[in-house]
């Protein structure tokens, strides 16, 4: 199973051999390879995997799934509260 996630493009660098982006995910920005969506801009979401953009968002989608990573990354949390500490004795 992959996972790929959605993410904003703040810069655009076309100097070096592959198109690279800039990508925020949610704070945590990364380099990521833009090459094979040439539509990618500043300001479009992108759904990247493994530090290659797959494809380009409408700014709902990326939006939506943001929203559901939150929720699930919350129930996470509050389930991980729930279980008991193992310590050892």
């Amino acid at each position: 199973m992959c996972l790929s996630l959605p993410g904003k493009i703040i810069s655009v660098d076309d100097t070096s051999e592959l198109r690279m982006a800039e990508v925020d995910f949610g704070g945590v920005k990364r380099e990521v390879c833009v090459e094979w969506v040439p539509e990618a801009n500043v300001g479009d979401y992108v759904l990247a995997h493994v530090g290659t953009a797959l494809t380009v968002l409408d700014e709902a989608s990326a939006l939506e799934s943001i929203a559901a990573l939150n929720e699930l990354s919350k129930i996470l949390e509050e389930e991980e509260q729930k279980r008991p500490l193992n310590l050892p004795e």
